[in-house]
């Protein structure tokens, strides 16, 4: 059998497969051998399923631009034809949140002046990016679950349920299997956008790919300022030197890196980035990150005085910036008991979460509109 008349075939494959892998990377020629596997592994994911995707990772990884890439490179590939639609799910708090998500209809509630189609039905035949998933209310959850099941769902106010064709990517930088035990997630919807997770490590586990993506940033700035931004070969190898060391910490991921070629590039003659200019900068991020070890925690600074936080013990200092934390992140005292307390309540050692909170709260001369 001639299979010789294959191979101009299996080439044409294989550089399609080349291209799809290349594009979810920005072009990017990334050297990571696990990361290529990920993006690879994506890739034919996103081409061949249409069900919901659970990016993880830290934040400042890069989950909003892969979602976005796999938008577009379904969107070339004539998969869908609606709008790329995404949102925050941190910034969606109290009644708006119901509101935002699946719409509502005039006269809903106070305020409802006219009809509003929601981020779901926005997404009709599109992509819906929920970005920090975890961060959704447990009624939300039940709602956006029976949306990614049936396609249907109710907006406030209505009486007939709207129904939106979108395929479902979820972000998050939290543990959904400890929210799920905690009592903040909803295990039913963790399985239904768990069919495909990939994580997505943080800058610090791939330095080797810091060079490529140090000439991606460059060359983004270069093209939003309308200039070409450059390094001498000097500043380049000495920048390249202090990243890869103990002393960059990208906390932040590529935010940092972002971060500080913008801040190399502005600071630059003729838009030449010098050894001075990188060592400028490399001074300025190893004394941030020395500046944030051993600090107060930033939660007591919004809430106390200096001189209040000094009266404290350091145990103290620490436990109460913990608790301060998750009632910012929680909708009511009741919520954030809860959290603080699931374990004594699972064994019902306590029987009001929302009275310890506020007792404890107290001790420190707190309440709840202190801290929420």
């Amino acid at each position: 059998m001639d299979l010789s008349r294959y191979d101009a075939l299996a080439t044409r494959f294989a550089e399609e497969l080349q291209e799809g892998l290349t594009f979810l990377k920005s072009g990017i020629e990334t050297r990571n051998a696990a990361f290529n596997r990920l993006i690879e592994q994506i890739e034919r994911v996103a081409i061949a399923s249409k069900s919901p995707m659970l990016i993880t990772g830290p934040t400042g990884a890069g989950k909003t631009r892969l979602a976005r890439r796999i938008f577009e490179l379904k969107r070339r590939r004539e998969q869908i034809s609606g709008a790329f639609v995404e949102v925050n799910c941190a910034t969606l708090r109290g009644d708006q949140a119901m509101s935002t998500l699946f719409g509502h209809v005039k006269g809903a509630f106070t305020g409802a002046a006219s009809n509003r189609p929601g981020l779901l039905m926005t997404a009709d035949q599109g992509l819906l990016f929920l970005d920090e998933i975890g961060e959704l209310g447990l009624d939300e959850q039940a709602m956006l679950l029976r949306a990614i099941e049936e396609r249907r769902f109710l907006p406030v106010g209505a009486d007939h349920e709207s129904v939106s064709e979108f395929q479902l990517i979820a972000g998050t930088n939290r543990n959904l299997i400890e929210a799920v035990q905690a009592g903040r997630f909803r295990e039913d919807l963790l399985a239904r956008i768990n069919l495909w997770t990939f994580r997505l490590p943080g800058l610090a586990e791939r330095r080797e790919d810091l060079e490529p993506n140090l000439d991606f940033e460059l060359q983004q700035v270069s093209d939003s300022t309308g200039h070409r931004i450059s390094m001498s070969r000097e500043a380049r190898t000495a920048f390249l030197k202090w990243a890869q060391s103990p002393d960059a910490r990208w906390s932040a991921n590529f935010r940092d890196l972002n971060a500080a070629v913008v801040r190399m590039a502005t600071l630059a003659k003729s838009g030449r980035i010098s050894e001075a200019d990188v060592a400028a900068e490399c001074e300025r991020m190893t004394e941030c990150g020395a500046s944030t070890e051993g600090r107060l925690p930033d939660p007591l600074k919004m809430v106390m005085s200096p001189e209040q936080i000094a009266e404290l013990d350091l145990f103290d200092q620490v436990q109460l910036a913990a608790v301060i934390e998750i009632c910012r992140e929680c909708r009511s005292m009741s919520d954030a008991g809860r959290r603080i307390f699931s374990v004594s309540r699972l064994s019902k050692n306590s029987t009001n979460d929302a009275d310890r909170l506020r007792k404890y709260l107290a001790r420190f001369g707190l309440t709840w509109s202190d801290v929420e």
